[in-house]
């Protein structure tokens, strides 16, 4: 189920971690960075892994902004292992929105705190009966509770936690809040704002109206420029929220919704009067229908520091040569009464001249150009293997190319099994490497492969009927 919900480009998680589950057979477009962190000895293993970034999406970083890379961060160097050696480069990382928070909160603290120094703040810090503050001492006592309960919820066992566990046992104590030096901010900041937590998990939207509320308190208190710009977004929020009044949680705050959409509430706002704000809007903002959110498309360039390039044979042009080959597939599909083509469906021998036919056609139809086809040549050792691995085989003319083990004498169900599998791979992919007959879903009829149901000259034959079919596109 977890791996279903991962699949779904809109519903959490985003972030998959695992050991040996996800490397093959799971398909998300929308993956755009692989992490590798073990060592990979097994080529097609590391090509599998690669493959889960090479799924074309369309769309993915907005309207006509399709696919078109991905990132591979790779802690094991297992590129260098089957490449070359560069060297090593460093990555960054953005702070969390919960580190984010709990910085957002500090500062509206030593803000605070400087506030009262001026003597421009009440001396009363008890919170009054109904929790919501009116001073703004009282708002400096709610976000310190708020902090506090936070980090006293932090494990110090978590693997996470443990290295910073001095700090943490330090200001679990609320004592620790009542007076902050600039010491004190800096070990908050530096060495527990975004430690885990075993609080109850809460909402990203009310956490983004919390960031959304405290910068705009900050902006209160620092007169600071950005104050209409957060204003006007409270506003755009409450706007929407109003449309909810049918919802009984909304109705109960409509009056405070209406007047923050008027701008007499706005002049002279105080840092109390947010913060009840924040208080009672928070859980409400959850239910704006995200359709009525507008979407902002944005294109930050990432700071990659110092790069080394690695070119991984055959892979660098993988995403323009899939879309040759779903281009190509497309085009002969539709044109199965090219003599050429007829050819090579129905398994009769090519000519160098039906090879030439073949490279005309998918040039001068704009299939593809000159690199894509000599790609398709190089890869299906030839340009006749690679149509037929696109446009397959008749399924009559399959049938015929193994008359020999079909016809005479009875056959017993594994053989009639066996042999239809083999017209089925056939019809599907034009030809088959007999490496395949002791695989799977051959061996889930005969698991020790066609030696167990067949004799040993009924095997040769089937090796060379394969075979035949393989050298009838090649025009050799």
């Amino acid at each position: 189920s977890l791996i279903d919900d991962f699949s779904k480009k809109d519903k959490a998680p985003h972030i998959a971690i695992s050991v040996d589950m996800l490397d093959t057979g799971i398909d998300v477009p929308e993956i755009v960075n692989l992490v590798f962190f073990k060592l990979v000895r097994s080529k097609t293993k590391f090509w599998q892994m690669i493959g889960r970034g090479t799924r074309l999406c369309p769309n993915l970083f907005g309207p006509d902004c399709d696919k078109e890379f991905f990132y591979i961060f790779d802690y094991c160097q297992n590129l260098e292992y089957f490449s070359q050696n560069p060297e090593a480069t460093d990555g960054s990382t953005g702070q969390s929105l919960g580190s984010r928070l709990f910085n957002a909160r500090l500062e509206l603290i030593s803000s605070l705190d400087a506030n009262a120094l001026k003597g421009a703040a009440q001396l009363v810090k008890e919170l009054p009966a109904n929790g919501e503050p009116e001073t703004e001492p009282q708002v400096r006592t709610a976000t310190t509770e708020l902090l506090q309960r936070e980090v006293a919820a932090m494990n110090v066992n978590n693997f996470i936690v443990r290295p910073h566990r001095r700090f943490v046992e330090k200001y679990s104590d609320a004592k620790a809040w009542n007076e902050l030096d600039q010491e004190a901010f800096t070990e908050l900041s530096r060495e527990v704002a975004g430690l885990p937590h075993e609080l109850d998990p809460e909402s990203e939207e009310a956490k983004r109206f919390d960031l959304l509320v405290l910068n705009l308190q900050l902006a209160v208190l620092r007169a600071e420029p950005s104050f209409q710009r957060l204003c006007l977004q409270v506003k755009a929020i409450a706007g929407l929220l109003e449309e909810k009044s049918s919802i009984p949680m909304v109705r109960a705050q409509i009056e405070l919704i209406q007047d923050l959409q008027a701008d007499e509430w706005w002049q002279d706002v105080t840092t109390p009067m947010l913060e009840i704000v924040r208080r009672r809007i928070r859980d409400l903002v959850k239910l704006i229908e995200k359709q009525k959110r507008k979407i902002i498309y944005t294109d930050f360039e990432d700071e990659m520091g110092s790069e080394s390039e690695i070119n991984l044979p055959g892979f660098a042009t993988a995403t323009d040569y899939e879309k040759f080959r779903a281009k190509a597939r497309a085009f002969l599909r539709s044109h199965h009464d090219h003599i050429v083509i007829h050819k090579l469906r129905m398994n009769l021998a090519l000519s160098p001249s039906d090879v030439d036919e073949l490279e005309r056609l998918l040039a001068e139809n704009g299939i593809g150009g000159p690199d894509e086809i000599a790609q398709a040549k190089e890869e299906a050792h030839g340009l006749g293997l690679f149509v037929r691995s696109l446009v397959g085989l008749d399924r009559e003319a399959a049938k015929a190319a193994l008359t020999t083990l079909i016809s005479g004498t009875t056959r017993s169900a594994n053989q009639i099994e066996f042999i239809n599998l083999i017209v089925n791979h056939l019809t599907e992919h034009g030809m088959m490497d007999a490496s395949l007959l002791y695989e799977s879903p051959f061996v889930d009829v005969a698991p020790q492969g066609p030696d167990a149901i067949f004799s040993s000259a009924q095997v040769d034959a089937l090796m060379d009927v394969l075979a035949q079919v393989r050298q009838m596109a090649t025009a050799a």
